[in-house]
């Protein structure tokens, strides 16, 4: 490999390996002479012997000096990052990272309703308070948006005193912000932007996605690496621009919430998928963007199918694409079930309207062709759908009563559901579908918002009682 062109994590490890040391150190498998039959039928020899860490040659996550730290270099610069964090505990730890790593106790900033579960356990290692901002939302199709640059506006002349804006984008259905003029208006207004870019690694490599959080301007961004490029599962990276922010204190953020024994193979995944994408990143991304333009195009012919595609004032990943099947009379759970058990495909998600798939550069014409004739054949299997109501929230921008952290420590108690009007939310009640929280944790609990989950049918997430007769609030203060 040319100069420039390296696997340093990689590389370092393979020396390593053929280097012919008797080890006297962990793992204790010791390159796998020790390991299980069922263990070895998951790992290649080579891939044991290559299974350690902490060796002098293998570098230090916590204090990067050699392989590493030229593995980081490599991945900032591909990703149009000034610095760059390998992670190994999920994109969940980079974005607690991110939020721990700025914000301090009392600090505000703004989040989406739809924020996953990590910015509130980042939000509660802080100590920082949400601004809950409402996500647009599309009635056709029963799935969330993303959030608006008019509603940031609105935000930021109500709350000029914030310190943050976190956004989700793209969300799980591809839906991406318009980040470019929404870097401009936080940063203009003093405040910094923090990115989930967990389902957006891929967008660097294809002109015709919507354009990355790095390019975008973002602060930081933290990417699952493996979601759509080549890593192993639960390894992600943190992209970091140095203008807004104290790298240094990021850093140790990070450094505190992660492993101090990372695995090497998960180090060695990213610093080869950095490698992939670097020779071969926009070539392979825009195959998967051709064949997913074919797939559309082909799903619109099935009889009872429609696809996601025109997003007003957002932008939409194609790879990610959405399949409505309520013209089948079939609820997206109920047409999951038909694939996978009878026809071997399985999607990413479904909820009560849609199908969710993913297409990457490692789908083919041949992957395709069987998922099209897999759609096919549910286009004849429809039946009556059980009605699931459908959950629309209101465009309030409010912030939370108690901070997560605040609530987090304070003593709870359940009581009936008809008696917490006023009372302050001490746990997540989402419903799913559409899967955006209608209270969070420290949230006061309003009479619409019991009113709203009276009148639900959908499935309960983060709720103790999931009969929701009773909810978990803080205890009043005597």
């Amino acid at each position: 490999m040319g100069k420039n062109i390296s696997a340093p994590i990689a590389e370092a490890m393979k020396k390593y390996s053929a280097d012919g040391v008797i080890p006297f150190h962990t793992p204790g498998h010791k390159q796998g002479r020790g390991a299980h039959e069922f263990l070895r039928e998951l790992l290649t020899e080579e891939g044991f012997r290559q299974e350690v860490s902490l060796m002098e040659e293998l570098d230090d996550l916590h204090e990067p000096h050699s392989c590493i730290k030229a593995a980081q270099i490599l991945a900032a610069k591909l990703w149009n990052a000034d610095e760059c964090l390998f992670m190994v505990n999920g994109t969940t730890s980079a974005v607690q990272a991110m939020i721990f790593g700025t914000l301090k106790a009392g600090d505000l900033v703004f989040i989406p309703r739809n924020a996953h579960r990590s910015v509130i356990s980042g939000l509660i290692l802080s100590g920082a308070v949400p601004i809950f901002l409402p996500v647009e939302f599309d009635e056709e199709f029963n799935l969330p948006l993303n959030v608006s640059v008019e509603t940031i506006e609105r935000a930021i002349k109500k709350f000029p005193q914030a310190k943050a804006v976190l956004l989700v984008s793209p969300n799980y259905y591809g839906v991406a912000a318009d980040l470019k003029k929404i870097s401009e208006l936080v940063h203009a207004a003093g405040m910094i932007l923090l990115i989930d870019e967990a389902h957006g690694a891929h967008l660097q490599f294809c002109a015709e996605l919507p354009l990355s959080a790095m390019k975008s301007g973002a602060d930081l961004a933290a990417q699952s690496t493996h979601k759509l490029l080549g890593s192993l599962t639960q390894s992600s990276m943190l992209m970091m621009r140095k203008k807004f922010i104290d790298i240094e204190r990021v850093k140790t953020a990070a450094s505190l919430l992660q492993t101090t024994s990372p695995n090497q193979l998960l180090l060695a995944s990213l610093d080869i998928a950095r490698l992939q994408m670097e020779l071969e990143g926009r070539e392979k991304i825009f195959k998967a963007v051709e064949l997913s333009k074919r797939l559309r195009a082909e799903i619109k012919k099935i009889h009872g199918l429609k696809t996601f595609d025109a997003v007003k004032d957002f932008s939409l990943d194609t790879t990610k694409v959405t399949v409505n099947v309520q013209n089948l009379g079939l609820s997206g759970q109920e047409a999951e079930k038909i694939l996978r058990n009878e026809l071997k495909i399985q999607c990413e998600l479904s909820d009560a309207a849609n199908l969710l798939f993913l297409i990457t550069y490692a789908d083919s014409e041949k992957t395709i062709s069987k998922f099209l004739d897999a759609l096919k054949v549910i286009s004849g299997q429809g039946q009556v759908v059980r009605g699931q109501k459908e959950i629309f929230l209101s465009g309030e921008i409010s912030m939370a009563a108690l901070s997560p952290r605040e609530t987090f420590y304070s003593s709870t108690e359940n009581i009936s559901i008809k008696k917490s009007v006023g009372r302050i939310c001490a746990e997540e009640i989402t419903f799913y579908p559409p899967g955006i929280p209608l209270l969070m944790p420290g949230e006061k609990i309003s009479a619409q918002v019991i009113e709203m989950i009276r009148q639900s049918g959908g499935k309960v997430i983060g709720a103790a009682d999931k009969t929701l007769s009773t909810i978990k609030v803080v205890k009043a203060r005597r």
